[in-house]
């Protein structure tokens, strides 16, 4: 006997739909599943022919054939697992397949007939809701997460047997309801700006790049507070619009980094991998793609400590990322292309003892040493960094200050003021931040004094800069005169870019 069911698994950030074809028929006992699956997939039909058995289910001895389609597509979700056993409950006529009529189903069984929590049930619910589903079924960990998606009913179950029961109606289904968790709250921060002791410049140059969405490279000594400083970044940033939070959701649902019971996630993310990070960890891959650390950190923070540590490739794969604000990574079973809207900070010392240009410390290293250790930061890697800053050593005065620094809440009320003057200025661009202006765009929107042009033409001609240089100045200016509140960019915002665009001198 035939029937069919259907699961989903992911592509990229998506959901992707699988229909599972199941045929029982008279012959040698065996139990095949076709249509490039992996090993997790392989693995299934022992995990579904006991957990039938041990939900009190017996089915005889048959050959069965089970296809996944599309055939062409690699499947390695252990989620199919319920939707295969559904199927093979249908072929053997113990549920009828009308009573699974426009349903989903995506849930990993134990050997006992439990239903597992899997990863990327919100892009395969946001799928199955495109698709016209009315109905998925997930196990009860799940459900939160499956909840976010208007538009189509979520049944948590806990067991096989209780869904068996459920669509054969000796019991009632009911539709899940949302849960609340602690990630449910409005998120906290700890780390406060107020906790920052001098380094005005630096503070400054952290609140244009949140205003702006800019990228950014702190040079310093040891300890001067560099990674203190981009520890503190995210509680100056705008809390994340419904569909920014729901882009992040879906990633981290892939990733399988969601909280226990994850439900929508409310706090931009903050990734800050180890400089022995591969790169393939860092853009994403593997023979099925994954998101890798750019795409874990979109809408949020990459943070990148001790950045001429990282490896030299490793750095020069960010180059398209930066620009085009995503990622396409090609691999013999698949090219998929994955987001990656980021700000990137990095830090860095200015030799490999820390200390070169100090004037209170030797610096012991040779030219030569200095050059091997900043060379690994190409030139087309630190064009693409908006603004560059020193990070001086805190003086004994300002760390024993008694006066309060500011606080991260009064920073982020600027922030906030200068992000909706974009938003505004950007309803019918589909952008959201000055920094991913085209050069369309900036010649648009970024109207200058005469005063402020002719500064921009000396430093353009003094420095050399180039076109890509040329368009990421004036979109910081652009940024310094929205927290000014000033629709023309003046001289003086112009002044303040080239300063932090200038301020680092990489030998």
């Amino acid at each position: 006997m035939y029937a069919k069911t259907y699961g989903a698994t992911t592509m990229g950030v998506d959901g992707l739909l699988i229909t599972v074809e199941v045929d029982c028929a008279n012959g040698l006992p065996a139990f095949d599943i076709v249509g490039l699956p992996d090993t997790a997939v392989r693995e299934s039909k022992e995990r579904v022919r006991t957990a039938i058995k041990n939900a009190g289910i017996a089915l005889k001895q048959e050959k069965v054939t089970i296809n996944l389609a599309p055939a062409d597509v690699r499947k390695d979700s252990s989620g199919l697992d319920l939707p295969i056993a559904m199927g093979l409950l249908a072929a053997y006529g113990i549920v009828a397949e009308e009573r699974m009529e426009h349903a989903l189903f995506a849930a990993e069984l134990s050997l006992e007939g439990k239903l597992r929590s899997i990863r990327g049930i919100l892009p395969m619910t946001v799928n199955a809701r495109q698709m016209g589903f009315r109905k998925i079924f997930v196990a009860s960990g799940n459900a939160n997460e499956a909840l976010l998606v208007d538009g189509i009913e979520v049944y948590a179950v806990d067991t096989l047997s209780e869904l068996v029961d459920g669509l054969l109606g000796k019991q009632l289904l009911r539709p899940a309801e949302p849960v609340m968790t602690a990630e449910d709250e409005k998120p906290e921060f700890t780390d406060d700006f107020a906790d920052v002791q001098g380094q005005f410049l630096a503070k400054r140059a952290l609140e244009i790049a949140a205003a702006g969405g800019h990228n950014v490279l702190m040079a310093g000594v040891p300890g001067s507070g560099k990674t203190m400083l981009a520890r503190r970044m995210s509680s100056i940033l705008p809390e994340l619009t419904r569909e920014e939070a729901l882009e992040v959701t879906k990633i981290y649902s892939i990733a399988g980094m969601l909280p226990q019971h994850g439900g929508l996630m409310k706090q931009r993310p903050f990734r800050s991998p180890h400089h022995t990070i591969s790169t393939t960890a860092m853009i994403g891959g593997g023979s099925i793609p994954r998101p890798g650390e750019v795409t874990l950190s979109h809408h949020g923070i990459l943070f990148l400590d001790e950045l001429p540590e990282f490896g030299k490739t490793t750095l020069e794969v960010l180059r398209e990322p930066l620009e085009d604000r995503k990622i396409t990574v090609s691999r013999v079973n698949a090219t998929l292309t994955f987001p990656s809207s980021i700000i990137l900070i990095c830090s860095m010392n200015p030799c490999p003892c820390g200390w070169h240009g100090d004037p209170d410390h030797i610096c012991e290293c040779t030219p030569n040493e200095i050059k091997r250790y900043t060379r690994k930061i190409s030139g087309p890697l630190l064009d693409r960094i908006d603004i560059h800053v020193h990070v001086a050593r805190v003086e004994y005065k300002d760390l024993s200050s008694a006066q309060k620094a500011e606080s991260s809440a009064e920073i982020r009320k600027r922030v906030v003021a200068a992000r909706e003057l974009q938003l505004e200025r950007f309803r019918r661009c589909h952008i959201f931040s000055n920094a991913q202006m085209n050069h369309a765009q900036i010649r648009k929107f970024c109207p200058m004094t005469k005063s402020a042009q002719s500064v921009l033409e000396q430093i353009f001609n003094q420095l050399h800069l180039s076109a890509r240089s040329y368009d990421r100045m004036i979109k910081v200016s652009r940024t310094i005169a929205d927290l000014d509140k000033s629709d023309i960019i003046a001289d003086k915002h112009i002044g303040e870019a080239i300063q932090f665009r200038s301020g680092i001198q990489i030998e």
